[in-house]
């Protein structure tokens, strides 16, 4: 009997090929391909007066040297915008090699192609570059004055402006007995892959086709852009993704730069051509993410219920805008979480600075939208003196209320419509795992030891699996192994494995019989890519209505073989058999082998589909005309909209009374993605989201003077929490299966890091007794927090040390 593997924490099938090394990464491959180097300009914001590249070429081993100029037709236009917006009025992007101007500090300048990475590293190093420096715009403060400008044809730096609302909010907050208004901001972050972007190209003259290597999150759609660019047929372009060493959101951008550029130098020189990024080019040419400014202005009555909601921000889109306006648009929405939040209205600004571009990283916008409100709630709570689950409690959307409307558009241009969830549900499991009840006494127990604790919270609601749609292909061998493809790419999710165990038990066969590819445009040309937590969602579900097919093909041969009606068979263990005669059956291998007529047999279980093996009508034709040969099938999954996940954070945290260090002491997180494929790859997607939701809370920012240097471009400055600082994260989930997919599937991948900013805020707000209204928060802010505090209630402590 096949056991059924959903639901299983099966282990992950990849991790015995990546712990021992054998991982094929970008970098191993490409061993004799030259190698490209960037010269990347020193200055936030300038004009490029020369470029003089005579000494370069006096190197050794040096291919080619390009600029700009050298540049032809689509090559030479700037790289697109991916996601237009009707409110993204002036959008702008950057060219693959800059123009006349830079914009950031790291943006490509010149390209470099040579016999290997040092020589190219020295030619960069003898290229001169003249510049006329510009007044740069650094910080959303300046930017919003829009006294100096990024791009001289964008009035206030402002790309985009969108309102949404729902209801009259000024009426509401009019008539409301209480009212708050909170200014807020969260700081400028990055994701950090362990392993950079990468490109390995390799052209081949004979037949003009182009096979491109990339680390991307989108093989399919750098397909598309590369042979737009390139002006080749789509046909003969190729994208294979290799094992890639984390994305988070910065690999989904494409094409980058250096994504058209080294495979167009490999068609002009004809030879394979690879660039790999260094760690300081990540820091300073990749995308960066969260900077926001928000002014929140919340109406409630007495007992804490939300009345209206007015909230305003400012989002830094760095200098350019290739992803359009996603992570403001997923702030609006995803603000609201699990409540009801009365009368809303939302206004962003979407504004350039003359820094890295802005794109998703993990949480994409949520983390920001998460701290906003969660904030607003405990300040509710705190102003009516209320607990703060109760604030929680009183505003929570309810079961027997889904799907619930928030009457706004999503980032897909569709509604923001919760399709299942049980928020009061979750927050009780919470309240039990952290102990919530218990927590003052915990914390009068800490206070007679001189240790200063405090218990934070937050809420949140995820969009996952957002389309258009995901393609699965799944095929029965002759031997019995299943191939299956799908084309989103995988950075360390855990795809082979959670897919393999989909087919498994669609189509009744041993897990170990089912083999995966992902990210290869060979094997699945139509795809769309792995971000906003809809792997599982999209392809999950793609390769289960494909196994469907294959399984209803397998069980009408079976039904011809052995003389019965498909509705009396079963699959179990890659065997058919008729169900109460389990002696009547029939391999899936040797169906495999009767649905592809043959005229030569290759083996001796090949015969069995020959001319005049005697199994089949010779009245009918070998292939029907509604079939096609092979035990073998593809479907798409499209969805009519996101499916929402949900979850709740808690944490105790311990303040140093002398020093402020923050010490985390418990994490708890209770969790709702709908049916768990594999609750063990669940749980690591969650501890993993917490870590880096613990870095973006208390050490992760990038640091920018004011002329727009980035002061902290290497790992010895930009701080990121070791094993030590991530505490170990205490899990409970709630199953609420989806009615929007076959499978009841929610996403997993980013709710691990959306809500900790806000809940470790909390906590320390609530060991401090004063507000935290900024994050990430280090402890010389919470210091200086204390001493401010400290000179309010004291006057006579201002100036004290």
């Amino acid at each position: 009997m096949t056991t059924r593997t959903v639901g299983e924490g099966v282990q992950r099938r990849e991790d015995p090929r990546l712990l021992t090394g054998h991982g094929r990464y970008l970098d191993d491959l490409g061993r004799g391909a030259l190698q490209a180097a960037f010269v990347r300009s020193p200055h936030a914001h300038a004009r490029i007066t020369d470029i003089d590249i005579g000494d370069a070429w006096e190197l050794d081993g040096v291919e080619a040297v390009y600029t700009w100029e050298d540049l032809p037709g689509r090559v030479a236009e700037p790289l697109p915008v991916l996601i237009p917006h009707p409110a993204l009025t002036h959008a702008r992007t950057g060219y693959c090699l800059a123009k006349d101007e830079v914009n950031h500090v790291g943006e490509a300048v010149v390209m470099v192609v040579a016999r290997d990475r040092y020589v190219a590293e020295d030619a960069c190093g003898r290229i001169t570059v003249r510049y006329e420096t510009l007044p740069a715009v650094v910080g959303l403060d300046l930017a919003r004055r829009g006294e100096r400008l990024v791009h001289d044809d964008v009035p206030g730096n402002v790309a985009a402006n969108l309102r949404q609302e729902v209801g009259d909010v000024d009426a509401a907050m009019a008539a409301a007995p209480n009212t708050l208004t909170l200014d807020l901001a969260i700081e400028r972050s990055a994701s950090m892959p362990l392993e950079g972007k990468g490109v390995h190209a390799r052209w081949d003259t004979d037949d003009g086709s182009l096979r491109l290597y990339s680390s991307t999150q989108t093989s399919t759609g750098l397909r598309a852009a590369v042979a737009a660019k390139l002006d080749l047929p789509l046909a003969k372009v190729e994208v294979v993704t290799p094992d890639v060493g984390g994305g988070f959101g910065v690999k989904i951008v494409h094409p980058w730069p250096e994504e058209v550029l080294v495979p167009w130098a490999a068609r002009m020189l004809g030879r394979d051509v690879k660039w790999v990024e260094d760690r300081r080019e990540h820091f300073v040419s990749s995308a960066h993410e969260r900077g926001q400014l928000q002014e929140v202005t919340v109406g409630f009555d007495d007992d804490g219920r939300l009345l209206a909601l007015d909230v305003r921000f400012w989002h830094d889109n760095g200098a350019y805008t290739p992803y359009g306006i996603i992570v403001p648009i997923i702030t609006a929405t995803q603000l609201l979480g699990p409540y009801k939040p009365g009368a809303y209205r939302v206004e962003f600004w979407s504004v350039y600075t003359n820094t890295v571009l802005v794109t998703p990283y993990r949480g994409a916008g949520r983390p920001q939208g998460c701290f906003a409100m969660e904030r607003t709630m405990d300040a509710v709570a705190a102003h009516l003196g209320l607990d703060r689950t109760e604030v929680r409690r009183r505003n929570f959307i309810q079961p027997d209320e889904m799907p619930y409307d928030q009457g706004l558009m999503f980032q897909d241009g569709r509604p923001l419509r919760y399709d299942s969830g049980d928020f009061p549900s979750s927050l009780q499991k919470l309240v039990d795992l952290v102990g919530w009840d218990d927590f003052a006494e915990y914390r009068a127990a800490a206070s007679t030891e001189g240790r200063t604790v405090g218990l934070g919270i937050g809420c949140y609601v995820e969009g996952t699996g957002v389309g258009p749609y995901e393609g699965g292909h799944v095929q029965v061998e002759t031997s019995g192994r299943v191939n299956v493809a799908t084309g989103l790419t995988t950075q360390g999710q855990g795809h082979e494995t959670v897919l393999a165990q989909v087919v498994a038990d669609e189509l009744g066969v041993p897990f170990e019989d089912v083999h995966v590819t992902t990210g290869d445009t060979r094997r699945m040309p139509y795809a769309v890519g792995t971000f906003a937590s809809r792997g599982a969602v999209m392809s999950g579900n793609a390769v289960a209505l494909a196994a469907r097919g294959v399984r209803a093909k397998a069980l009408r041969i079976a039904a011809d073989a052995l003389e019965v009606s498909p509705d009396d068979l079963d699959i179990e263990g890659g065997v058919i058999s008729v169900r109460g005669a389990p002696g009547t059956s029939i391999d899936l291998r040797t169906v495999a082998v009767l649905s592809n007529p043959l005229r030569y047999a290759f083996d001796v279980s090949a015969q069995a589909a020959t001319q005049f093996a005697g199994t089949f009508d010779p009245d009918r034709p070998p292939v029907a005309d509604d079939d096609e040969p092979g035990l073998e099938g593809q479907d798409f999954y499209s969805p009519t909209q996101a499916t929402f996940a949900n979850g709740m954070h808690a944490a105790i945290v311990e303040t140093d009374p002398v020093t402020a260090e923050i010490r985390i002491l418990r994490y708890c997180v209770v969790h709702d993605c709908g049916v768990m494929v594999n609750p063990m790859i669940v749980e690591g997607q969650v501890h993993g989201g917490v870590a880096q939701g613990v870095g973006g809370a208390l050490y992760e920012r990038m640091v920018y003077d004011e002329s727009g240097q980035l002061l902290n471009a290497s790992f010895m400055d930009f701080l990121m929490p070791y094993a030590s600082e991530v505490p170990h994260v205490e899990t409970d989930h709630l199953e609420t299966p989806s009615p929007l997919n076959p499978l009841g599937l929610k996403g997993a991948g980013e709710a691990g890091c959306i809500p900790v900013s806000a809940v470790i805020a909390s906590a320390i707000e609530d060991a401090e007794g004063f507000p935290v209204r900024s994050m990430p928060i280090s402890p010389a802010e919470l210091w200086e927090l204390r001493r401010q505090h400290a000179s309010r209630t004291d006057p006579a402590q201002e100036g004290a040390s």
